[in-house]
């Protein structure tokens, strides 16, 4: 009798990353959040981290909605929490973050507020269509 064991290769840096960004819009693609947009900061010595996933939320349920998302998808595909978490109790930004990528969860006026597509407009910027 004889069974066979797949040996799974642990991921690179970059497809864990990929991975990562994924399933970030994912979650926030799956509470229907909106104006979804990844920030690449690799370029750019004196960022926080390599990227930035923006989007917002029509109320703070809707905000927490999504970033209650996100952090379930993560965990459960990759077994990954975030490092860090502000803004859940009043829910108009929640920040998340997963040490390479942070997740900002607006309301849309406190994201035009801190307009922080402008703040890091030398980034590459990936925009994501609302489902």
């Amino acid at each position: 009798m004889s069974s066979t064991t797949a040996i799974r290769q642990p991921l690179t840096r970059e497809a864990y990353l990929e991975q990562l960004n994924d399933l970030i819009i994912e979650g926030i693609r799956d509470k229907k959040g909106k104006n979804i947009v990844q920030l690449d900061l690799r370029k750019l010595g004196d960022a926080p981290a390599d990227f930035f996933i923006i989007c917002e939320g029509d109320s703070s349920t809707h905000i927490k909605a999504i970033s209650d998302s996100v952090y379930k998808k993560v965990k459960d595909a990759l077994q990954t929490m975030p490092s860090h978490t502000e803004g859940s109790l009043n829910a108009r930004w929640v920040l998340m973050d997963y040490f390479n990528t942070i997740v900002h969860v607006f309301y849309p006026e406190t994201r035009h507020f801190y307009d922080l597509e402008q703040l890091w407009g030398d980034a590459d910027m990936t925009e994501f269509a609302d489902v």
